[in-house]
């Protein structure tokens, strides 16, 4: 099957008892032993073993072209087992450019665990070839696009970089998604994913995943901390994560072709200084974009307002984000509702984010109503 019919039957997968199409919802945590004491189920606990997750697992696994996959309780808790899997002192390279709580993260209890984590243009070439230490660089962490500014990095090129270092990379393709980039197949050995956002799809969901291109000691130390941590999934939202992919591929290409329309009509608006999207020629990753999204160039974009008068670019964005009705004010992206948010406002000191940028994330509402919505919001 084509991924588009992967993901709508959910590998058409039916539950053997009943003959269901939709799965079962599996609720124990708990499985009975042989009476010689064996488990020839494969089960004992539900925290690492529960059912509910094989078939959200395959699907990822299948869509991404991997060898297996992981859920876990939140985006967070998916990437930060990758880098508890690495040792104190091991040397990681990660962007300057990425989501900031994990930003956060590594700049405080991955610096506290021990690590070397240092931040760098990951969108260059030449600066990531200065930064990685052949034989020290254990991790090279990549966020493409990158939020919320939509970077892009090469994956085909950075991995060929930090392979031949003798690192491992690891992608964290949640705006992407499977639907418009499969990093594995592009050389890296472990895409990550803050399912929360479109993998789920609905705004109802916390959850992240992991899948592998290959059964390495790196992803069995990670098993190992998604059992020992116990950073795993309930049972109901992993049931829930199977539903939303199920409609990914038609929600990804309607936002994304949205996205397009947007990011097109206010790309010389008069309000307008500057639209951040991968999909205009004008914007820097472009080119590199095109050689690794297929099909789109995802649903999120953001927007910078102009000031005028005494009213700065940014008291001019906060002013627009306050006047919307259509685009709802909230954190989080990739639901079927469009989004906007300050982002400045939220992340803080040493935000990347522009103070006069407006981050949209483009749900599958008519396109024309997200124009005149925004249109009005910005009328002085």
């Amino acid at each position: 099957m084509k991924p588009a019919s992967i993901a709508a039957q959910a590998l058409g997968w039916v539950d053997e008892k009943t003959r269901a199409i939709v799965p079962p919802l599996h609720t124990s945590t708990t499985f009975i032993r042989d009476a010689d004491n064996q488990y020839r189920s494969g089960r004992i606990y539900a925290r690492d073993q529960n059912p509910t997750f094989d078939q959200a697992e395959a699907v990822l696994t299948a869509l991404e072209g991997g060898h297996a996959s992981l859920l876990f309780a939140s985006g967070m808790a998916a990437a930060t087992a990758v880098f508890q899997s690495l040792a104190p002192g091991d040397h990681v390279l990660a962007p300057k450019v990425m989501y900031w709580s994990l930003r956060n993260w590594l700049m405080n209890f991955g610096a506290h665990w021990g690590l070397r984590v240092e931040f760098i243009d990951m969108t260059s070439v030449d600066e990531l070839r200065r930064a990685v230490q052949p034989g020290k660089t254990r991790l090279v962490w990549i966020e493409t696009p990158a939020n919320p500014l939509w970077s892009i990095t090469d994956i085909s090129l950075t991995c060929d970089i930090a392979h031949t270092a003798g690192a491992v990379v690891v992608v964290d393709s949640t705006v992407a998604t499977p639907v418009l980039t499969r990093p594995l197949a592009l050389g890296a050995d472990i895409v990550m994913h803050a399912a929360t956002k479109y993998l789920n799809g609905h705004s109802d969901v916390i959850a992240g995943t992991l899948t592998t291109g290959a059964d390495t000691a790196l992803w069995q130390r990670i098993r190992s901390i998604r059992a020992q941590i116990g950073g795993v999934l309930g049972s109901f939202e992993a049931w829930l994560l199977t539903r939303g992919m199920r409609t990914l591929f038609p929600r990804v290409r309607v936002a994304c072709a949205s996205a397009q329309a947007i990011a097109e009509h206010f790309a010389q608006h008069p309000l307008i200084e500057e639209v951040l999207y991968p999909g205009l020629p004008s914007f820097r990753g472009h080119v590199a974009a095109a050689k690794q999204m297929q099909g789109g160039f995802g649903g999120m974009l953001s927007i910078r307002v102009r000031g005028s008068g005494n009213a700065s670019g940014e008291a001019a964005a906060i002013a627009a984000a306050a006047k919307v009705g259509l685009w709802k004010r909230a954190t989080s992206l990739g639901g079927v509702e469009s989004l906007i948010e300050h982002r400045a406002s939220v992340e803080g000191a040493g935000t990347p984010a522009p103070a006069n940028l407006l981050r949209l994330s483009t749900g599958i509402e008519d396109t024309g109503d997200l124009i005149a919505d925004f249109e009005q919001a910005l009328g002085r």
